[in-house]
């Protein structure tokens, strides 16, 4: 494990991971916010544990440096991985990393030290505070205590009350999916998605079930729309990540497909794919906030139970239908799908909900805020 070289002026460190079972979004959200911060002068640096399905390479093909923390070997102190839902996708106790992570940082003392990490919590954050000027926690659950300076949780209909006995009492909080950390793609893509939806014949499909996937709900979604009575020019764009370990089958089964199917890995623009899709299929995950911005109708789908609450909620704002994955998923599927691709009406009215619950600058607000702390404190 190498350490981090002395801190320059605004430095930040990232503590998140990526892997199978946590999958790509906090990694992705988290090298969204290092991007703006770098065009603001920060030095933005990763500290990431090496579990199957990292996306180490990815974060340093950004231009961005990362510490490396040892793979898990065992199962660590049972009493300190087992109070937290996510415990287990730390892969060590709490205090291990806490120790590896401050070895990592070294006498870098970085301005910032941003989590996003579901089992991390007060504990880890305050054993890091020596380490670090200001603390960010990013959120989604609002099931944990955290000792934090800021704390932002992107979710909607989240308010103070959520965290007001979580966080201290000088904790800054941006709530709301108008602090959504998505790329400037998807803010300039806007204006065009939401214009060319108004008049464009519904036919073509999106399926988004994250960068992992790894029950395979996409193959059963092709297997589903093979099945759907759709307009002869539709088609079907995949996008998966390219650790999902099912993607070469689902290639496969898109070769299969009657109709024109793609499959695509690695996609540097998905601000621009996404507003070219009249329909989504996809997972109540991060990729939520990118569709709202575009405007896109979807059909949501819980893949984690951390992702329900999102999907609920989008739902009960009329910016999405929700499908559960049971016995009868496949004809539930094949019926909404159907009845939405011939209902422009219910496209519409689904693409204006969706668009105005997140206009795609969030992130430039949160890093301003953080920027504004250096300068004049939290």
């Amino acid at each position: 494990m190498n350490l981090m070289p002395p801190a320059r002026r605004h430095n930040v460190v990232f503590r998140v991971d990526a892997s199978i079972d946590i999958g790509t979004g906090h990694v992705m959200r988290s090298l969204t916010l290092a991007d703006m911060l770098s065009q603001r002068g920060f030095e933005c640096r990763f500290v990431c544990r090496a579990e199957p399905g990292n996306l180490m390479g990815l974060i340093r093909s950004r231009g961005f440096a990362v510490v490396e923390l040892p793979p898990a070997v065992g199962a660590g102190n049972a009493s300190d991985r087992d109070d937290l839902a996510h415990s287990h996708w730390l892969g060590v106790d709490w205090r291990t990393d806490a120790r590896q992570t401050m070895t990592a940082i070294g006498d870098a003392s970085p301005n910032w030290l941003i989590v996003d990490h579901y089992a991390l919590d007060i504990r880890w954050e305050q054993s890091l505070r020596p380490s670090c000027g200001y603390l960010m926690v990013v959120d989604d659950l609002a099931d944990r205590q955290h000792d934090c300076d800021l704390l932002l949780d992107q979710n909607v209909g989240r308010t103070v009350d959520d965290y007001r006995q979580m966080v201290p009492a000088h904790c800054q909080m941006l709530l709301g999916p108008q602090f959504a950390l998505l790329r400037p793609q998807f803010a300039r893509e806007r204006p065009h998605s939401l214009r060319r939806r108004r008049h464009a014949a519904p036919r073509r499909l999106l399926v988004t079930l994250g960068g992992v996937d790894k029950d395979n709900v996409t193959e059963r979604v092709l297997n589903a729309l093979e099945r759907c009575e759709l307009p002869n020019d539709a088609d079907v764009t995949v996008v998966m990540g390219q650790h999902a370990p099912w993607l070469s089958s689902v290639r496969e089964s898109a070769a299969r497909m009657r109709r024109k199917t793609r499959v695509l890995s690695n996609v540097d623009d998905m601000a621009s794919l996404m507003s070219q899709a009249d329909l989504a299929i996809g997972a109540a995950g991060g990729t939520s906030w990118e569709r709202c911005a575009l405007g896109v109708p979807t059909i949501l789908m819980v893949l984690a139970e951390n992702q329900r609450e999102v999907a609920q909620k989008l739902t009960g704002e009329g910016a999405a239908q929700l499908v559960e994955l049971g016995a009868d998923f496949d004809s539930k599927l094949e019926n909404i799908v159907e009845s939405l691709i011939s209902d422009k009406m219910a496209l519409a009215a689904m693409s204006e909900r969706a668009a105005a619950i997140c206009d795609g600058d969030g992130g430039l607000e949160v890093a301003r805020r953080i920027a504004e702390g250096l300068c004049c404190g939290v």
